[in-house]
């Protein structure tokens, strides 16, 4: 395949920008805000690149549209009922965004912070922050930090680290909208889904786990073989849920990781496939976008894109049966998503 050089975004030399290219066509545009994934570019079968994660033109834009694209979530991503969890028989009343409940860290979560860069080279870049004590209701001061890093051919490593200085919950993910046929191609219906899930998390009205898990044999989350998106939507809403990864670890890049989902566009031939470290992976396909403005003078329809965000179970806090949240000083808590698009 012959080497690619994708075009410039209308970032690439702005402050605040981070490029990391590699030597078999992909590209990455990283901006402090967010710690946030803002460009992919990935050729498809035949070598032609194109940009396959939704996002803003600019930083501000994505201060605006809150719609998390690409970004770092924390301190604890997806929800929180109530905003409210008790540890060590403490109950803290954090930051409510979404009703009565919290999404991703509150109103001003990561995901809208300027994270610095801590270290950087020709195929990665560290960002870290600090969340001091009491943060959108926390307890105790974090350090962060989320690296991303190539490794090998066509693969992202994204590492998310933390550590605490009293005992704390932590759950970061990353949120990026994947399109394979190009941010601007349309909806990903189309697009082949496989996940390495027998079970997900049934959700209320509020989008609440109810604390079971269901199997999904017979179901429309059932994506333990491949299937296109568009024929197993579940309602109009489309899916917006966790599934509970099972497959065994598996040592891959030098890590232990578990496979969590591939992703593929039959037309242009691109693959994701994901491995990771963490418990759950949480599916949403965009139901919100309604032609929200995009990067570049695109016009994101509904299922623009579909996250497949590996974290820790929402409202972990509140249920002793999920896996835990907690961080406790002298702990780092990591957690690993692997990456990787070459082609099928």
């Amino acid at each position: 395949m012959p080497k690619i050089t994708p075009p410039a975004g209308p970032d690439a030399d702005a402050p605040g920008t981070v490029v990391l290219q590699g030597d078999d066509g992909l590209r990455l545009t990283l901006l402090t805000l967010g710690a946030r994934l803002a460009e992919l570019w990935v050729p498809d079968r035949q070598g032609r690149a194109a940009d396959v994660v939704l996002g803003q033109d600019t930083a501000k834009d994505h201060q605006t549209s809150r719609s998390y694209m690409g970004a770092t979530c924390g301190r604890f991503a997806n929800r929180i009922a109530g905003g409210r969890f008790t540890l060590d028989g403490v109950t803290y009343q954090l930051d409510r965004n979404e009703g009565a409940n919290q999404l991703h860290g509150g109103s001003a979560g990561f995901d809208s912070r300027d994270w610095a860069v801590a270290e950087r080279s020709a195929t990665h870049v560290a960002f870290s922050l600090t969340s001091p004590a009491g943060d959108m209701g926390y307890p105790g001061l974090v350090q962060a930090r989320c690296t991303y890093r190539l490794i090998g051919r066509m693969r992202l490593m994204i590492e998310m680290t933390a550590t605490t200085d009293a005992p704390t919950i932590i759950n970061l993910a990353h949120h990026s909208y994947f399109n394979l046929a190009g941010h601007d191609a349309g909806d990903i219906l189309g697009h082949s889904l496989h996940l390495g899930a027998a079970a997900y998390l049934p959700v209320d009205a509020a989008k609440i786990p109810t604390g079971e898990l269901q199997a999904v044999a017979g179901t429309a989350f059932d994506f333990t073989t491949p299937r296109p998106i568009g024929q197993a939507l579940p309602g109009p809403g489309g899916f917006d849920h966790c599934f509970c990864l099972d497959h065994p670890f598996e040592h891959i890049a030098d890590k232990d990781l578990r496979f969590c989902a591939a992703l593929e566009d039959p037309g242009s031939g691109r693959r994701l496939r994901v491995w990771t470290t963490a418990p759950g992976v949480q599916v949403y396909t965009g139901a919100h976008f309604d032609g929200t403005p995009g990067k570049a003078g695109a016009r994101y329809p509904r299922f623009a894109g579909v996250a497949l965000e590996t974290e820790g179970f929402p409202d972990a806090p509140n249920r002793p049966g999920f896996p835990s949240a907690r961080l406790d000083p002298g702990q780092t808590y990591q957690h690993l998503m692997l990456c990787d698009v070459s082609p099928a």
